[in-house]
């Protein structure tokens, strides 16, 4: 057997693949190449609108403010210095 059709023309290659196959993270399909990693435009799409939406974002805790301790950084100090 050989690689070209009845037309004299070659067959193409497969396509390489750089990354290993995953599931598409949103719906557990399997992945395509062209959307990786996920299985179509609409899981990605999905995804981005979540992204913008905020719904990926990691709570943080804000420092305490100052003012409403009303505390001031050098009272913080004196605390640290009594003298001895």
């Amino acid at each position: 057997m050989s690689d070209a059709d009845g037309a004299g023309r070659k067959k193409p290659e497969p396509p390489v693949r750089l990354r290993t196959r995953r599931p598409c993270p949103l719906c557990r399909q399997p992945s395509k190449q062209k959307y990786h990693p996920f299985c179509s435009a609409r899981c990605a799409d999905i995804d981005l609108h979540r992204w913008m939406g905020g719904h990926y974002a990691i709570p943080a805790a804000d420092p305490p403010d100052f003012d409403e301790t009303g505390e001031t950084l050098s009272d913080r100090r004196d605390e640290g210095n009594d003298g001895t």
